[in-house]
């Protein structure tokens, strides 16, 4: 039994094979009337479908990566504000500590200044009061030395001149 298997495999019909072509053929003039359109159609869709999805994602890609470039704009151009900031802050800072130098320099030598004048004042305030009190004491030490030989005018007069004389410090 195996053997007459085996041999009608292998055995061919002609009658067999052709209405096998026609069933084909009758399969595929089916398929290509009803089911090929919509089979295209579909496939057709699926693939703008797809295209549409890469060309959206394209899209997506390209507005993230001019995103990404604003950003990174934006963010050397914070920096350099940042930086230009910074200076700007120095320089201020460095103009404010000069001008607060200079008005302390100022300030200093206006103190020294005063100083030196109230210094002034005060010795020839020295030199008016010890000139008085040198006269008054000349005057009576004279009024005791001459007992009234000349008055007292006189004598303040003779010791002003005296005075003026003496060498002036």
């Amino acid at each position: 039994m195996y053997i007459v298997l085996a041999n009608s495999l292998i055995n061919v019909d002609p009658g067999l094979i052709i209405w096998i072509a026609v069933t084909l053929i009758l399969f595929l003039l089916i398929l290509s009337k009803f089911a090929w359109k919509p089979l295209l159609s579909a496939l057709q869709e699926r693939e703008g479908r797809i295209r549409e999805s890469l060309e959206s994602a394209e899209k997506a890609m390209r507005k993230a990566e001019e995103i990404t470039r604003k950003n990174q704009d934006a963010l050397k151009e914070a920096e350099i504000r940042a930086q230009q900031i910074r200076k700007e802050a120095l320089e201020e800072a460095e103009l404010l500590r000069a001008d607060r130098m200079e008005k302390a320099k100022q300030e200093a030598h206006k103190m020294i200044e005063q100083a030196k004048n109230e210094i002034q004042q005060e010795k020839k305030k020295a030199l008016a009061d010890l000139r008085k009190e040198v006269t008054d004491m000349a005057l009576q030490a004279a009024s005791i030395i001459l007992d009234a030989e000349l008055d007292e005018k006189k004598n303040k007069k003779l010791v002003d001149s005296f005075i003026d004389n003496l060498p002036k410090n």
